[in-house]
């Protein structure tokens, strides 16, 4: 599976951004998925994650509430709506695949990532 990310840019406290992540091959729809996020000097983290049927969301503290996760199998596709920014939402955000159909917290759960896709939120 290969994953692209694309959608981030630049936004103020309080807006709103939808981040898509692309992904070849057909495999997609069997596996959880997730978005992750690093921001400078910091570790990587966790943000959200959805199974393979869409059924099932999770979302890190942070952001739940105000990030929605969802996906398009038809289409390939995994979404993150991201709204109420914050500036502490700043970071490169990662898409991944899991190595099974449900999503997971843990980054060693997931066999494929996408090359990021920069988040600027401005106060």
């Amino acid at each position: 599976v290969q994953l692209q990310a694309y959608g981030g840019g630049l936004v103020q406290a309080g807006g709103s951004l939808r981040l898509s992540c692309a992904a070849s091959g057909r495999t997609f729809s069997n596996r959880g998925m997730g978005w992750f996020r690093q921001a400078p000097g910091k570790e990587r983290e966790f943000v959200a994650g959805i199974s393979w049927s869409g059924g099932t969301t999770d979302y890190a503290d942070s952001v739940k509430g105000r990030f929605t996760i969802s996906r398009d199998n038809a289409k390939n596709t995994l979404y993150l709506q991201m709204n109420s920014q914050k500036p502490e939402d700043t970071a490169v955000y990662y898409c991944a695949a899991a190595s099974s159909g449900l999503s997971s917290r843990l980054s060693r759960d997931y066999a494929y990532w996408g090359q990021g896709t920069l988040v600027t939120v401005s106060s």
